[in-house]
């Protein structure tokens, strides 16, 4: 379904008891209902590569160059026979967008430093009461290609095809895989603080010097290893540079893991803590501070770039990964998976780690915060069969700006969601005395195995491994129970409590992900972004993606885990919007229940809303919904990554794991779902992308969307020139099939290719670089939207 009925839309976005309460009135500082139904869409829908409905009811932009298009009249066939994809953030008509900041841009006091690579999560603070002038903060993920030919999962045809370090920041980078080369990988990750002004006569977001102008790195702190009594104690810089000699910015921990496990890690130093790292969403707190969320921290001899993830019983880690930048630089595992808190206007503020709220891979927060009453936090764990979670304060909120509640985070209680088919669920506590009752394998994949007769990785749930549990010999890590192995292996971690695994709390949080499983969480679809509606309260998740993988599998009663049957038009399983309504009025409360609002997947198939693997949400003024999705690099329009670009193969009559469907989509995009009005309820194209790219971190600030534009041209060569082209099936509205040329440049040159007034050096074939950009109502009047 990709339009819903007003009533549905109501219900969902205002709530059941909201909509008995507000009447015509459907959302703050929107008018009664006639008014609402009667509001024109005040822009041009972007018209996308596949069909949606909304372009047989509203004249559509087509791009056909950088900052060029036509205006398509609706249509009742939206099938397109052709289409050309351009390397561009192509917005509205309506719209302008330009660059406000890049990677490589020196922004900073000391010119050596440079902001940070692969932008993700934006957060502004304002100065003042203005939101002319204010500290943006900008998360960077991680590395990846044409940054350097040596970044992690480099495809191998890459190798000898130019890249951007030299290009960039000015110098080369080392050729070979040595501390100065993971060190200054590190260094792009974390954050960066800038101060931002619209004060000028373009009134487009510029950066403004100020001495708190800083980045927050992977390494910040890192002076601290001269303290350690190891050989680590020497590893105090990555290079010759003023900013590769270790400073001591070093952060610190909160909460039980920093007094219970951090007191006894390896590398001596007790509750401090060197750089964050691998940060991708967040949130902000009403007090004027940032929590930025470290995702994929987890180091491999692939993905070297990150730390051990596994820990033993007592939450420190089972050692170092050999050739990972953890062992490089003596980076203990167990202090890096945590939401951190930072604060742009206090360069003197130790950013903390807040361990009450756990140790997993965090993609986001949303908060509660209401004066009289606890925090509330809610929280997503980023994998294949991740969890939903809530941290609840022992202490309650005087103020809601007051800096004080910072504290706030140093006590309470974290629980997991267990969503129960009914639609109801509970939130399970993560305390040494909660009993253990994992959800068995069988369970779990019911509903793929029924139907197919078989469960993609046999229903993986991880538990924590166990000396003398199902046939282990060793403490530490992960054991797979699965369908094979679960009716031997499933008694040993049953009826028992977390203290039978974890000897204090701290340990229980720094292996937050393991314990859940073990007391019975839900293993979700790829939490990306929680928010909490302004108005209803009501805890809005984006679930990216529900097909399993080797970190767990999604239950699926709850999630779509696969394309269930061989018919054309069958629901896909590219993630969806849920909901959760908290029982409780003040959302502190144990049970809950559960709505799906939307399923992922192509406006043709069943139930399809017409997009997929939805990641970053936000609510604007109005309580409208906008968003963006983050498909896999590699299915974009159809091509693998790397230089040959190898089509992937979109079959509509298979069934299973169907991840390659998202080819069909295009770039990734940003959407509007309005809530009010004749289009309330239907999908609506806002912008696209460019090449290859993620669009990430969309903040709304005064009349302009802030948006950052991640990894343009991954994995694939600088744009020369060259073009890729496919046929690719697509499903049209009816739930047929039809065939479209598809037309895309192989690698990108963003925004180096758009104009030097927007922010671009006019070089068709110039060097792709991160950024984050403002997006505006050309001639505004004030308001976004």
């Amino acid at each position: 379904m990709s339009k819903f009925s007003r009533r549905q839309l109501l219900i969902f976005f205002a709530g059941s008891a909201g909509a008995a309460v507000l009447g015509d009135k459907l959302f703050e500082g929107v008018s009664n209902v006639a008014d609402a139904q009667t509001t024109p869409l005040t822009f041009t829908p972007i018209r996308l590569p596949h069909p949606l409905p909304i372009y047989q009811q509203q004249k559509n932009y087509l791009p056909t160059g950088i900052g060029q298009g036509q205006v398509l009249n609706a249509s009742a066939n939206t099938a397109l026979s052709t289409y050309n994809v351009i390397d561009d953030v192509v917005v509205a008509p309506e719209y302008e967008r330009y660059v406000i900041v890049g990677w490589g841009d020196k922004v900073f006091t000391n010119k050596d430093e440079y902001f940070g690579y692969n932008c993700d999560y934006t957060a502004f603070v304002p100065i003042g009461r203005t939101t002319e002038e204010g500290y943006l903060w900008v998360n960077h993920e991680y590395v990846s290609f044409p940054f350097s030919g040596l970044a992690p999962e480099t495809p191998a045809d890459l190798q000898g095809f130019p890249t951007a370090f030299a290009s960039v920041i000015g110098r080369p980078l080392p050729s070979s895989n040595n501390i100065e080369l993971q060190g200054e990988f590190l260094y792009n990750l974390g954050g960066s603080i800038v101060r931002i002004s619209s004060r000028n006569a373009s009134r487009h977001f510029k950066v403004v010097n100020d001495s708190k102008n800083r980045r927050i790195h992977g390494l910040s702190g890192l002076k601290i290893n001269a303290q350690r009594k190891d050989a680590y104690k020497d590893v105090t810089s990555w290079g010759t540079l003023s900013y590769q000699q270790g400073d001591d910015k070093y952060l610190i921990g909160t909460g039980p893991a920093a007094t219970e496990v951090f007191n006894i890690s390896a590398d001596g130093l007790g509750n401090k803590i060197i750089g964050t790292a691998y940060n991708c969403s967040g949130g902000i707190t009403p007090w004027g501070t940032i929590l930025s969320a470290e995702e994929n921290f987890q180091g491999s001899s692939v993905f070297f770039v990150g730390v051990t993830e596994a820990v033993k019983p007592d939450g420190t880690q089972t050692g170092y990964t050999s050739g990972t930048t953890g062992a490089t630089f003596g980076l203990v595992g167990e202090k890096y998976g945590w939401m951190v808190e930072i604060d742009p206007a206090d360069p003197n503020f130790h950013p903390r780690k807040h361990t009450w709220l756990g140790r997993y891979r965090h993609e986001n927060i949303a908060l509660r915060v209401e004066t009289g009453k606890r925090l509330v936090a809610y929280l997503g764990d980023d994998r294949r069969g991740g969890h939903t979670w809530k941290f609840v304060s022992s202490g309650t909120v005087s103020s809601p700006t007051s800096k004080a509640n910072s504290q706030l985070f140093e006590s309470g209680t974290l629980y997991v969601a267990r969503y129960n088919p009914d639609g109801t669920g509970q939130w399970l506590p993560l305390q040494l005395n909660t009993p253990t009752n994992p959800i068995p394998p069988t369970t779990l994949s019911s509903v793929e195995f029924a139907a197919l007769g078989s469960a993609q990785r046999d229903g993986r749930l991880p538990l924590p491994r166990r000396n003398g549990i199902a046939g282990q010999t060793q403490d530490g890590g992960a054991f797979n129970c699965d369908r094979t192995n679960e009716t031997t292996a499933l008694s040993g971690y049953q009826n028992k409590t977390l203290a039978s695994f974890y000897p204090t709390q701290g340990a229980v949080l720094v292996d937050a992900f393991l314990a859940a499983n073990l007391i019975g969480g839900t293993p979700t679809a790829r939490p990306e972004d929680i928010e909490v509606h302004p108005f209803t309260k009501e805890v809005f998740i984006a679930y990216t993606d529900g097909a399993p993988g080797s970190d767990g599998y999604p239950d699926s009663r709850i999630f779509q885990v696969a394309k269930l049957n061989a018919n054309v038009n069958a629901t896909q399983q590219s993630g969806g919007i849920y909901k959760i309504i908290e029982d409780s009025a003040d959302g502190t409360g144990t049970t809950f229940k559960w709505q799906k609002f939307a399923q992922g997947g192509e406006a043709g198939s069943i139930g399809g809303a017409g997009f997929a693997n939805v990641d970053n949400l936000v609510f604007d003024t109005q309580a409208n919904v906008w968003g963006v999705t983050d498909m896999s690099t590699s299915t974009h329009n159809g091509f693998n990554v790397g230089a040959t670009g190898n089509q992937t193969t979109i079959n509509h009559t298979v069934s299973g794991n169907v991840s390659n469907f998202t080819g069909v989509f295009g770039n990734n995009w940003l959407f509007f779902i309005p809530t009010s009005g004749p289009n309330a309820g239907q999908v609506l194209p806002f912008a696209y992308g460019p090449v290859r790219c993620e669009m990430t971190g969309p903040t709304f600030v005064g009349d302009t969307l802030i948006v950052a534009v991640q990894h343009p041209g991954e994995d694939c060569p600088i744009n020369d020139g060259t073009l890729l082209n496919r046929s690719i099936e697509i499903l049209n509205l009816d739930g047929t099939t039809f065939n479209q040329t598809r037309t895309v440049p192989r690698g990108s040159s963003w925004p180096s290719n758009i104009s030097k007034n927007d922010g671009g050096q006019g070089q068709s074939t110039g060097v792709p670089r991160p950024s984050v950009i403002g997006i505006r109502r050309k001639n505004s009047t004030g308001r976004f939207i």
